[in-house]
């Protein structure tokens, strides 16, 4: 399954993920604590989105937006 995603980097609410009925961009919003350098928020992300669907980190993957707060994301298994 393929899901859009909006990141909110270096939250004080993180690791958490909302879903966003009301957001025509997004179906989920990742709130992660890590700061968006050097990829480390994408990695939070990925890890927040594992746990959120409880499939291991190895089946989710960014397939676009890995610059950007919003992401189209791949989950295996779910």
């Amino acid at each position: 399954m393929e899901i859009t995603i909006r990141v909110k980097p270096g939250s004080r609410k993180g690791p958490l993920v909302e879903e966003t009925p009301d957001d025509p961009a997004a179906s989920l919003t990742v709130f992660v604590r890590e700061r968006a350098v050097d990829g480390a928020a994408n990695t939070g992300v990925v890890a927040a989105v594992a746990a959120h669907y409880g499939v291991p980190r190895r089946d989710v993957e960014i397939v676009r937006g890995t610059t950007s707060r919003l992401k189209r994301v791949r989950v295996d298994g779910a």
